[in-house]
């Protein structure tokens, strides 16, 4: 039997997950990216071979037409915008298909290619979460190397927002030392109205800290006592102090209170912090008649 393309998110029931309800697809297994701080890579085999879902638009055509107008989370395991989809218009289609069935949509994506769907997103009740960790572009090809840089991202929200599609960002992860000081960057979202901002903390895993250590070697270094020494395992992460993690979280959501945007933090188990549900699908509008 068949593994439903639509899925309840989070399935593993992540204690420190504070999202409200919703389901998830991902039209593509992998991404293509190469974020160094990646954490799918280490539970997604051959996560950097991206490929698109078997079957996916059939799969897709039979199960929409059962849903009854929820959430749809694109993508949470995946990027739904890889290089391939300028090609394939998968992601496309699936947006298509999740139209004409009434359902809600919510695209989580680091690429600008979303744009493209724009007219879809205008039809249905959609919102668009941007991963924007940081606004230089050079530290962004090193930490990101393969996904559009931060600049033509910002671009993208602001011509979103200006079509009337309600766009939140993603400064995630916060990793000190690297990205830690955003008040440039949230200055910036406010100027263009996004309303949302959702932050985390870098969370060390064997891969992504491999990865990070080779790209980053001086910045690794300062990190390795404030993880290792200092930190907390919590599942098979390790992560930085709760303390620590209060403050720099603390810091994004003061600075966000400033400019009239709501945050969330996302798995720190620090949700006291929030000022709005955590992944920013509280953007979403609601349905005619609600």
């Amino acid at each position: 039997m068949k593994v439903p393309l639509i899925s309840s998110f989070d399935p593993w029931q992540n204690g420190l997950c504070t999202c409200p309800q919703k389901l998830t697809l991902n039209p593509y297994t992998g991404c293509d990216h190469k974020c160094v701080y990646c954490y799918a890579s280490s539970y997604i085999t051959g996560f950097n071979e991206c490929k698109p879902k078997k079957d996916l638009i059939e799969r897709l055509q039979r199960e929409a037409p059962k849903l009854k107008g929820e959430t749809i989370s694109l993508s949470n395991s995946s990027d739904p915008y890889p290089k391939t989809e300028q090609y394939t218009g998968l992601t496309r289609q699936c947006l298509e298909i999740l139209s004409k069935n009434n359902c809600r949509i919510h695209i989580i994506t680091k690429s600008n290619l979303v744009i493209r769907d724009d007219d879809i997103l205008k039809q249905s009740p959609s919102t668009v979460t941007l991963t924007i960790t940081t606004d230089n572009d050079q530290l962004a090809k090193i930490i990101e190397p393969n996904a559009p840089p931060p600049s033509q991202r910002i671009s993208v929200a602001e011509d979103l927002i200006s079509q009337g599609i309600p766009v939140s960002v993603r400064i995630d992860p916060i990793i000190p030392f690297i990205n830690d000081q955003p008040q440039k960057l949230i200055k910036t979202l406010s100027a263009i109205g996004v309303k949302h901002i959702t932050s985390s903390t870098y969370k060390v895993k064997p891969d992504n800290w491999k990865r990070l250590s080779t790209t980053l070697a001086t910045v690794a270094e300062k990190l390795e006592p404030l993880y290792f020494k200092e930190g907390e395992r919590i599942g098979g992460s390790i992560l930085l102090h709760r303390d620590l993690r209060m403050k720099i979280l603390k810091n994004v959501r003061d600075l966000a209170d400033v400019e009239g945007i709501k945050f969330g933090c996302c798995r720190e188990g620090l949700e006291r912090l929030n000022t709005a549900p955590c992944d920013g699908s509280w953007l979403l509008p609601k349905p005619l008649g609600v």
